[in-house]
């Protein structure tokens, strides 16, 4: 009798050493489980979009005469959508003059229209506004930098010289992290080629 008592006691003991063993093994698991609190969560980078933009305005102010202003339009009121171009002037600028340029760009898909010129302005260290003309006698300089001291675009002077007619391209580029003043980097978030007359 007292050696079957012996191991029952031995296999109580045993069970509870064992039992023991298994909550120890649990709360040390569920302890390296826990959010150690010291580590810091890494932030997301900000993802810079795009531009929605369906409007380019243009002015041109004669630097020798401050009253002698002109205008071109492009507008797309939908962006992509499929109701098309409704505004889309030629630039009419005379010729052997020097043209203070101003452009404003804007998204009309949204009331009031957003003016998404102010965030290219925030945002020129990402931002290109890139000109290429082909046959209309006008060169372009551009006047505002952003801070890292890189052109802009919205804010330039045009010469004119001759008169005759060609086209002006004008495509802002956005690039973010990697602008360095080249117009080949980034994306287009709007190309236009306006029909330009220098008479």
């Amino acid at each position: 009798m007292i050696q079957i008592q012996m191991k029952k006691d031995m296999k109580i003991k045993s069970r509870m050493f064992s039992a023991v063993i298994t909550t120890v093994a649990i709360v040390a698991f569920l302890a390296g489980c826990k959010k150690d609190k010291d580590k810091v969560d890494v932030p997301q980078p900000v993802q810079n979009e795009a531009e929605v933009i369906t409007t380019m305005k243009l002015k041109f102010v004669d630097s020798s005469n401050s009253s002698i202003i002109n205008y071109a339009t492009f507008r797309d009121p939908d962006g992509d959508g499929g109701l098309g171009v409704d505004i889309f002037d030629t630039i009419k600028l005379a010729p052997n003059k020097t043209w203070i340029t101003t452009i404003i760009l804007l998204n009309e898909t949204v009331s009031p229209a957003d003016t998404i010129s102010n965030e290219v302005l925030d945002e020129g260290v990402d931002h290109l506004i890139c000109f290429s003309p082909t046959g209309a006698s006008a060169s372009v300089v551009k006047t505002d930098l952003d801070a890292n001291s890189l052109a802009i675009g919205l804010q330039s002077k045009w010469k004119t010289t001759a008169t005759g007619s060609g086209t002006m391209q004008i495509e802002l580029r956005h690039q973010p992290g990697t602008k360095n003043g080249s117009c080949t980097l980034g994306d287009t978030d709007i190309d236009v080629v306006f029909k330009t007359k220098i008479q």
